[in-house]
């Protein structure tokens, strides 16, 4: 299952799942197509649902490869920062693209989601940040354990959370599909 979405989506309420398959764009991206541009704001979050995304930093090369699951503009959404790599398409890609004024306009009004939101995002980069130093740690592309969730966050809840999360993810991928048909 994908890791990282379920980060996210275990901690939204179905509502919060509901409202983002409702005013989240599907977009079906070619390969090389750019979703974010180094040094230039972007105006989405975006969440990768099939395929791969690439992530590039000018002057380095490709530092990461996302697949379904993962999270694309979060850093700039948190700090309003331009963004610090390019992610394109790595092939055929399918991303759930979430306008920031729109996600915005939901976290004035809903201070629950907001919580919620900000809780998942934060949950989020601290495992991705945990992953980078790993891979330092360990050498470039080993990780202590790439798929491994801390123990301390492996009690029931934590779980349940999980199976429930992956439940909305289908129900947000149906959705979606749904939508196009």
């Amino acid at each position: 299952m994908m890791r990282k979405v379920l980060y996210i989506l275990g901690n939204l309420s179905d509502e919060d799942i509901e409202w983002m398959a409702r005013a989240g764009r599907r977009l079906d991206l070619a390969g090389g197509q750019v979703l974010v541009r180094q040094g230039e704001a972007a105006d989405s979050l975006y969440i990768v649902l099939e395929g791969h995304a690439t992530v590039d930093v000018a002057g380095v090369g490709t530092v990461a490869r996302l697949g379904s699951g993962e999270v694309v503009g979060e850093v700039s959404f948190v700090d309003s920062a331009p963004p610090s790599a390019t992610v394109s398409a790595d092939g055929r890609c399918i991303v759930l693209a979430l306008a920031k004024r729109e996600i915005e306009a939901r976290l004035r009004s809903d201070g629950g989601f907001a919580g919620r939101f900000y809780k998942a995002l934060a949950i989020f980069l601290a495992d991705r940040l945990r992953g980078t130093v790993d891979r330092l740690k360990y050498g470039k592309g080993q990780t202590m354990d790439a798929g491994r969730i801390m123990e301390d966050e492996l009690d029931e809840g934590l779980l349940d959370q999980v199976s429930l999360a992956g439940a909305r993810f289908e129900r947000m991928l149906r959705t979606l599909m749904a939508a196009r048909g």
